[in-house]
């Protein structure tokens, strides 16, 4: 949930931001402190084919630090932790040692069709049951988050798609 994908002037602008972030916001107070936030930030020096990813987005190439990797203000201030990677994906030891032995990741943010949809199929690839909350996330259009909300529900049980109403009425998160 960082300014880099809300912000309207950024190339990396996810027009449904504002919506995402709503959901996000009704989900926090179920999770209490096992929230965490994870950050994309791009490395030092790009290697192999991340160099002409960079190439094609150099304005990117900012330090971990730089303003469009902040959070967004909803969510700087809540003392949740923050990880950061230089990869779509957010799925690492770090990430998994956090979650308690058999539980649940449940993902939100943006863009669904690249950082959740690379997190979700990590973390199901390790064993982690996964649950994509369609409505906290938003994709770079309309029909790309759709199209992504579709391959991730092929991955069923695991990966599951669901809504915040959806996860918030099952009787605890």
């Amino acid at each position: 949930m960082q300014r880099v994908f809300a912000d309207p002037g950024s190339p990396w602008a996810t027009p449904r931001y504002a919506e995402a972030a709503a959901g996000v916001a009704r989900l926090l107070p179920a999770f209490g402190g096992r929230v965490v936030f994870t950050r994309f930030v791009a490395p030092a020096r790009p290697a192999g084919v991340w160099r002409a990813y960079y190439a094609r987005w150099p304005f990117a190439l900012q330090p971990p630090d730089a303003e469009l990797w902040r959070l967004t203000p909803e969510f700087a201030g809540l003392g949740a932790p923050v990880l950061d990677a230089e990869t779509f994906g957010k799925w690492s030891p770090e990430l998994a040692a956090r979650l308690a032995p058999g539980s649940r990741l449940v993902l939100a943010g943006v863009s669904t069709e690249c950082c959740v949809l690379a997190t979700a199929l990590a973390a199901a690839d390790a064993g982690t049951e996964v649950v994509v909350v369609a409505d906290a996330c938003a994709g770079v259009d309309d029909e790309a988050q759709a199209e992504a909300l579709h391959v991730l529900d092929l991955y069923r049980p695991l990966v599951r798609v669901t809504t915040v109403g959806e996860l918030l009425g099952e009787g605890g998160a």
